[in-house]
Parts: structure tokens; C-alpha cells; sequence
């Protein structure tokens, strides 16, 4: 893998950072009062981050097999690039549980050496929640996500791990990043033609179903789900398909290459993204998404980045073939 240059990176996190803040600002529910009870626990599913106990990551049994079939992809009533809707089929795979978690990426390192683009480079964007604005921090990488002086809690969701490096890990570990039909069929969750991963409702008798923005973007985030910004994976309720943070928490890596046209010719059975293209297709939203901004909490929604992008926001989980 050759070594990203510093400033074609810059400028490709530039156009990353402007394009997420350009999300399209469609109506949603707004916020409601937080239903405690609603958190789930995952201190049964958290990782030693012991290269000897974890070196290969998830096991099977710390995945979801899913059967395969057809589901209705797309949505016809959000953005462009979500339609039209087709009727997609997939063959059955195995999908992480949850978001590779830092001290799953920290077993990787430990057992390769491996360093990420945004470490070979020396900075990275994250997003300044005091300011309110993206920026380019020196020093801001897996490890420190938020900038040197920061640090991630090991089940906190790996993020600043570009394209490059969440395929590095899928490839260690004996899997591959999901197609971006796998992705939304797993996080549907079993439900059809539903806006959300767990029905019509942004927020379903009162409860916060995933780690969104609440209040308004930029300016300030209550935090009334429990969170300002990554929520270690596990924290909000799994969807029909008992995966957690599918939906918000951070964006998630696909394998295809981005178009924004491809619905409009994608084979309708196991379709895996154009053969080339300059972006990579990113999946789910993530705690920046907010109902005054950003509807990216969706199964359908679409967004795109540069495969050396690093964010705050961004990380990924992996799947595997069904054997």
C-alpha cells in the first residue's frame, strides 16, 4: 500500500468534510425525552483486546448469519442517489454484531505493526464539538481520535481508519467490508420499506433508538440520549436482526465504489458497486446527524468518501461469506 501524499490527503478530507456538511436537511421527528431503560448493556460482547485471545477478531458466534433473500433497496422520497427503488437479492452472510471496536483495531495493530493513513500522514479531520466545525488536527488518529490529547475507550467504535485500513483489517481477520446491498439489507433489519431500522417513527415511544445529534447542529447537543459524541457499540436497541449500531454511533465503510447513478442499472442480484471509481460508499450516519440537518440515519441513505479518509465520525464493521 503506498503512502498517501500529505496534501492530495488534505485535499480529499476537504471535499469528505463538505460534502458531510452538505447532508440534505429533511424533516424528521424531533427529539423526545430519553427512555433510560431503553440502553442495552454489551459488557458480554466487549473484547480483551488481547492479541492472544483476539487475534482474529469476531468469531462466527459474535456474528449474525443472515439466511440472504430480497428486499425493496433505495427510497424513492430522500435524496436522488437513494432511488429508484429496486428489489435487490443477497446470499446469506455472516455481519459483525457491532462496530469494530478500538480494542479489536488495537489487536490488529499489535499482532502486524500496522499504521493507518491518517498516522503515516500525521493529522486527520475531526469534527471540534466547541466550535462547532470540521478541522484538521495534527496528531488525530485511531488512538486519539479527537487530537493528540484525546483518547477512545476500548469499546468505543475504531474510527480515523480510512478505506485502506478497514479493508487491512477485514483481510487480517479473515473477512471483507460489506457491499453496500449486504449493508442495507442487514440494517432493514427484516422490516420493508420502513424510513428507519426499526419502523416509521424517528423516536418510537419516546425512546432514542440510536447515538444521533439532538438539539441543534452545530451549535449544541444535549446529549439527551446519553451521548455527545461516540457511544461505545451496544448502548442502543438492535435491530430486527439483533445488530447493534447499524444505524448513527459512526458512519460505517462499504466496499463499493461510489455512484450516484447506479441504482438506475445495478444488477438486482447480489450487486456490488461499480468496477472503479474515486470515492467509496459509506453507510448509516453517525452522532453528527441531526433532525435540524442531516436524515443519514436511515437504512437508504448513501454518502461517499476518498479511501485515505480518515474522520471522528467514520468507521466500519466487517462480514463474511456463508459457508
Amino acid at each position: 500500500m503506498s503512502q498517501p501524499k500529505k496534501k492530495d490527503h488534505y485535499a480529499a478530507v476537504l471535499r469528505v468534510v463538505a460534502l458531510l456538511l452538505l447532508s440534505s436537511t429533511l424533516n424528521c421527528t424531533g427529539p423526545a425525552l430519553v427512555d433510560k431503560n431503553a440502553a442495552l448493556s454489551s459488557s458480554s460482547r466487549n473484547f480483551s483486546g488481547d492479541p492472544s485471545t483476539d487475534s482474529q477478531a469476531l468469531s462466527p458466534r459474535e456474528m449474525v448469519l443472515l439466511a440472504g433473500g430480497s428486499f425493496t433497496m433505495g427510497d424513492d422520497n430522500q435524496m436522488p442517489y437513494e432511488a429508484p427503488t429496486h428489489r435487490v437479492e443477497v446470499n446469506g452472510f455472516w455481519i459483525d454484531v457491532h462496530e469494530v471496536t478500538t480494542a479489536q483495531f488495537e489487536a490488529f495493530v499489535k499482532a502486524t505493526g500496522y499504521k493507518t493513513d491518517a498516522e503515516k500522514v500525521g493529522w486527520s479531520g475531526v469534527f471540534d464539538v466547541k466550535s462547532g466545525e470540521w478541522r484538521r488536527i495534527d496528531g488525530a488518529d485511531w488512538r486519539h481520535p479527537d487530537g493528540p490529547s484525546s483518547s477512545t475507550s476500548p469499546d468505543e467504535p475504531a474510527t480515523q481508519v480510512s478505506w485502506n485500513d478497514a479493508r487491512a483489517y477485514a483481510e487480517w481477520a479473515g473477512k471483507r467490508l460489506p457491499t453496500e446491498a449486504e449493508w442495507e439489507y442487514a440494517a432493514r433489519g427484516g422490516l420493508e420499506s420502513q424510513t428507519y431500522a426499526w419502523g416509521q417513527e424517528l423516536h418510537p415511544s419516546g425512546k432514542f433508538m440510536a447515538n444521533t445529534w439532538q438539539g441543534k447542529f452545530p451549535a449544541h447537543d444535549t446529549g439527551l440520549d446519553g451521548y455527545t459524541s461516540r457511544a461505545p457499540v451496544g448502548k442502543f436497541p438492535p435491530n430486527g436482526y439483533g445488530l447493534y449500531d447499524m444505524i448513527g454511533n459512526v458512519w460505517e465503510w462499504a466496499t463499493d465504489w461510489f455512484d450516484e447513478t447506479y441504482y438506475q442499472h445495478s444488477p438486482s442480484v447480489d450487486p456490488k458497486g461499480p468496477d472503479s471509481g474515486t470515492e467509496r460508499a459509506i453507510r448509516g450516519g453517525s452522532w453528527l446527524c441531526s433532525d435540524n440537518y442531516c436524515s443519514n440515519y436511515r437504512p437508504s441513505a448513501r454518502s461517499h468518501a476518498t479511501p485515505d479518509s480518515g474522520l471522528n465520525n467514520l468507521g466500519f464493521r466487517c462480514v463474511k461469506d456463508k459457508k
